[in-house]
């Protein structure tokens, strides 16, 4: 029987969940008794609580962590809720594989360490972008895992990348099976924020002005609103500085889906630098898999091997 990504979908257990008992080797008992009282010792100098049910002491509750693998543990198709990743007839445009959906801890948890710097999630976080990696990946190997870039000002906000930092953890864990991460998009220039006002630009380059006037982030945007907003902020950066993906396949992996506008802008980047865009990778979608989408871990492999 194939799991729904939501678990307030699935019927309930027949059977309680079998509980770990005591160590039964001494030494481990010591070993888990000291982890334990020196995170007590460090609770005292510097107090934390989970970030979804406010618990002291964790970062993120055994608990709250329980219930974000279960929301990640079934990675699924999620373009369907995407307008800008479908065609008007109904066909897809850019494929994606989503780990969970945008909700309760899960949601929690990617805000806390996107816009609070939450760094002690990346460990779990970095596990649900992989088993939706894999998914994407299949049996294809040499992929080039291409993460969406961050705008400069939110980098020097945050002082880190999400997305880089996510795919690093797995680089150096060993769980990127065969792909790669390869840093080969940057954030284009946009109009807005130069000195002088477009009506000083020459004709030709007014219409661009005006499609790069929304200054600030994209959430509370519409569909046309995030469409224009991102449209032509991407591109390849230089030689010199990044890997070649000329002729490589390609899987675009980005924190949060929502109408899918910057996957569309950046896979036209990538496809514009010669790679193969595959599909993309997401850590969440905010709307949840219709009954009418393609089926989650059976047939993401095919349908993302598929050349745009």
């Amino acid at each position: 029987m194939t799991r729904s990504p939501d678990p307030d979908l699935e019927p309930p257990a027949p059977a309680a969940a079998r509980h770990r008992s005591d160590y039964v080797r001494w030494w481990l008992r010591a070993a888990d008794r000291a982890a334990e009282a020196g995170r007590e010792l460090l609770a005292l100098a510097a107090p934390v609580e989970c970030v979804c049910c406010g618990s002291e002491d964790f970062s993120l509750c055994g608990h709250c962590e329980r219930a974000l693998r279960l929301l990640t543990r079934t990675p699924f198709r999620a373009e369907g809720q995407a307008p800008a990743l479908m065609d008007v007839n109904g066909s897809v445009i850019l494929p994606v594989v989503a780990a969970g959906v945008y909700r309760e801890e899960l949601a929690q948890a990617v805000l806390s360490f996107k816009k609070y710097g939450q760094r002690q999630l990346e460990s779990v976080l970095s596990k649900a972008l992989g088993r939706a990696i894999t998914v994407a990946a299949g049996t294809t190997h040499g992929v080039c895992l291409i993460p969406v870039p961050t705008t400069n000002s939110a980098f020097r906000r945050r002082g880190f990348s999400p997305v880089h930092l996510l795919l690093r953890n797995l680089d150096r864990s060993g769980r990127l099976g065969g792909g790669r991460p390869a840093d080969a998009l940057r954030k284009g220039g946009t109009f807005g924020q130069w000195p002088w006002s477009a009506a000083a630009l020459p004709e030709r380059l007014q219409v661009l002005a005006a499609a790069h006037a929304m200054a600030g982030g994209q959430k509370g945007l519409g569909r046309g609103a995030r469409a224009k907003r991102v449209r032509g902020s991407m591109r390849a950066r230089p030689a010199f500085l990044a890997p070649d993906i000329r002729g490589c396949p390609c899987i675009i992996v980005d924190d949060v889906l929502t109408t899918g506008a910057t996957l569309a802008e950046a896979a036209r980047a990538v496809h514009q630098a010669g790679g193969v865009v595959l599909g993309a990778v997401v850590l969440a979608a905010t709307r949840p898999p219709d009954v009418a989408d393609p089926p989650a871990v059976p047939g993401a492999t095919a349908v993302m091997g598929a050349r745009l």
